[in-house]
């Protein structure tokens, strides 16, 4: 399929995962402005971004000595117990040879070198082009790369087939008014219906998607809802520490969720969901993080109420015949650099019904 709406970057992915792998300093071989949003908000995540900041006349004459220059000065000045030299556009069209430079730059931290581009239709790609090599540095094993291709797979499954990848354009929306949807929700949690709350959330937007949980748990107590959570212990590093945290949380907060599936599974979690959902029977099942990794078939007849961060993601949802969908906006922002759990719009809404 040709999209004519933006797409995520492989480039910015390959920041992401090398994030997730405990790289402590990422080096973008390129020009200063390349991936800049992402990489200042990398920042507040606790990973370093630095560029080589390739000029017109690097474009011509290649960038080898600049980036052995960053190379030795990441690791005099932060001391890093990994590094990651992600490639550009630029870096792939002069052929430069990233894992050359880290060797000529003779640095002693554990370093990988990602050859990526924003050519590819695929952000996938940005991911396994920095798992690979660090399967090749030991950072992984070749069961947890394989493990990552699958799941990989699934998760781009499910976007052409029920995401914003399932058709060229869409039209971003903020979706329905969130005081319309908690009010309808706290009459049926009032009413003795019988409800699921799932949250089955990419990596730590979970955050966030948590907090939507814990609010109808706070505003309705005693209703008959049962909660579930992709919080299992499987996982990179950071996501395997993130699910720790946020799970200790809402147990803190008194939910105790029956876990379903991990935070990098979203994609693949949908069909265990929708049996556990068939199992239950609700009345109503609220669905917050990747709610369209549940196939439809599982949520017919079922009043649902689902949250996405995504504006482009309303209207795929609302056909797979969501009654109320509503979006997060600027969520994944604000669940970059934190520990805890950040309060919902959505919940704060939830929280006021009473």
């Amino acid at each position: 399929m040709d999209y004519i709406q933006p797409r995520p970057s492989s480039i910015v992915a390959a920041l992401y995962t090398a994030r997730d792998l405990g790289v402590d300093v990422a080096i973008l071989h390129g020009p200063s402005g390349c991936s800049f949003k992402h990489a200042r908000l990398l920042e507040e995540d606790g990973m370093r971004v630095l560029t080589t900041s390739l000029a017109d006349n690097e474009f011509i004459f290649g960038g080898h000595e600049p980036l052995m220059r960053v190379l030795r000065y990441a690791e005099e000045t932060f001391a890093p117990r990994r590094m990651a030299v992600v490639g550009t556009c630029v870096s792939m069209i002069i052929g430069e040879d990233l894992q050359s430079a880290i060797h000529d730059a003779g640095v002693a931290t554990p370093a990988i070198a990602v050859d990526i581009h924003a050519g590819f239709r695929e952000n996938i790609d940005g991911v396994l082009a920095t798992l690979e090599p660090a399967a090749d540095a030991g950072w992984i094993s070749a069961d947890e790369l394989e493990r990552q291709h699958y799941l990989l797979a699934k998760a781009n499954e499910v976007e052409r087939l029920r995401g914003a990848a399932s058709r060229n354009y869409i039209e971003p929306t903020r979706g329905d008014l969130k005081h319309v949807a908690a009010q309808r929700l706290v009459e049926l949690a009032d009413s003795g219906a019988t409800g699921v709350a799932v949250m089955n959330a990419k990596k730590e937007t979970a955050y966030m998607f948590a907090d939507e949980l814990l609010a109808l748990h706070d505003a309705c107590p005693d209703a008959a809802v049962t909660y579930l959570a992709n919080l299992e212990d499987r996982g990179l590093p950071k996501v395997r520490g993130d699910a720790a945290r946020i799970l200790a949380g809402m147990r803190g907060c008194g939910v105790d969720p029956g876990l379903l599936g991990a935070l990098d599974e979203y994609g693949a979690n949908g069909p265990a969901i929708g049996e556990r959902i068939r199992e239950l029977e609700p009345d109503f099942a609220l669905l917050v993080g990747v709610p369209h990794a549940v196939p439809p078939e599982y949520t017919e007849g079922i009043e649902v109420f689902s949250i996405t961060n995504g504006p482009r993601q309303v209207e795929p949802l609302r056909e797979m015949g969501h009654r109320h969908v509503m979006v997060e906006i600027d969520l994944h922002p604000k669940t970059l650099g934190v520990r805890d759990i950040v309060e919902s719009e959505f919940g704060a809404v939830l929280r006021s019904m009473r």
